[in-house]
């Protein structure tokens, strides 16, 4: 059985599904809206009209109206957010730092150790419950049923941004970007080893054969779904290096599985190996040292820095970053202070 921690930390392609289909050659003039709704289960025409009118269905390759009648042969592909799950969520008031809001989405810069979404054995204390207490207060939109919908996720011990929308008209909107991979989004990470220049990092991710818990690059696409994560170093710091990550897919612990992957594992990283000294010397002052800088910062060194989209109302592109969290930037000092002396 998966672990709580597994089912959220779930990144953006288990929030909505996307469906191909071709029209059979006995196929009647049919309205595009009617013809999906045969076609995909628990799908209203509402959600289906909201798609189209947003750009998220093609039919050969372009965007149609409502109006459009479907012919023999076409090709139609669609993108949904995930309606929301059954399971109850209970409001909870809990601190979040909210950088920014409106009548579509808000930002939160969530703090390492918050679970993002209820799952198994972890049912409240979630963001997900702080931001229902917050749309408590709110007054309800058309397409909002009273819960957050969350457009993407990070890991419960990863800090930074996350966006969450507010209406289904938005949720469509900015689903399709992710879906896309027009979404930017940057994130800081601390990694064992000296990275010596950029570069860019692909394969297949899925769970690993010998640990569920984790995941595994793997060059075969029947054993994962394609990523690509491209990183540029910052600062070295001698036995570890700072560097950027900007994501182009968003898989299931992406940027902690790729540098793994290449032998550099996030510093504190203990599911992905990175809470052992990987690099350094066999003093016992430097085994101290690294040992203090754990203690600082006793999570993985991963940290969501910005995120820029563009906004499903205005249609222009707007950008938010996050400053390091206390525990990350207090280990980084350390590490400056260690290699200069």
């Amino acid at each position: 059985m998966e672990t709580g921690e597994e089912l959220q930390d779930a990144e953006e392609q288990d929030l909505y599904e996307h469906f191909k289909v071709v029209a059979d050659k006995g196929q009647s003039l049919l309205r595009i809206d009617k013809f999906l709704m045969h076609r995909i289960e628990n799908a209203s025409r509402s959600r289906i009209q909201n798609a189209i009118e947003l750009g998220n269905v093609l039919v050969n390759g372009s965007t149609v109206k409502s109006s459009y009648k479907v012919k023999p042969f076409d090709a139609i592909s669609i993108v949904l957010p995930h309606p929301p799950r059954d399971t109850h969520v209970y409001p909870e008031d809990l601190p979040i730092d909210i950088i920014y809001e409106d009548s579509d989405l808000l930002i939160v810069n969530k703090v390492a150790g918050m679970v993002v979404h209820p799952g198994f054995n972890n049912y409240n204390g979630t963001l997900v419950n702080a931001l229902a207490f917050h749309f408590e207060k709110l007054p309800q939109l058309p397409g909002n049923d009273g819960r957050p919908g969350l457009v993407h996720r990070i890991d419960k011990d990863t800090s930074g941004l996350l966006l969450v929308s507010k209406n289904e008209r938005s949720i469509t909107y900015l689903a399709k970007q992710f879906f896309d991979h027009s979404i930017k989004r940057e994130y800081l990470a601390l990694v064992w080893g000296d990275i010596l220049e950029d570069g860019t990092i692909t394969g297949y991710i899925g769970r690993s054969l010998k640990d569920r818990r984790i995941m595994q690059v793997y060059d075969e696409p029947d054993k994962g779904k394609w990523s690509v994560t491209h990183y540029k170093v910052l600062e070295r710091l001698g036995y570890v290096t700072l560097i950027s990550c900007h994501l182009e897919t968003g898989r299931t612990h992406q940027i902690r599985a790729h540098m793994k992957h290449i032998g550099h594992p996030l510093f504190n990283d203990a599911s992905y190996g990175g809470d052992k000294i990987l690099k350094g010397t066999t003093f016992s002052k430097y085994k101290q040292f690294v040992e203090n800088c754990f203690n600082l910062l006793p999570r993985q060194a991963l940290h969501a820095k910005s995120l820029g989209f563009l906004h499903p109302s205005t249609h222009q592109f707007i950008e938010f970053t996050s400053a390091l969290p206390e525990d990350f930037s207090s280990a980084l000092n350390k590490w400056r202070a260690y290699t200069v002396s």
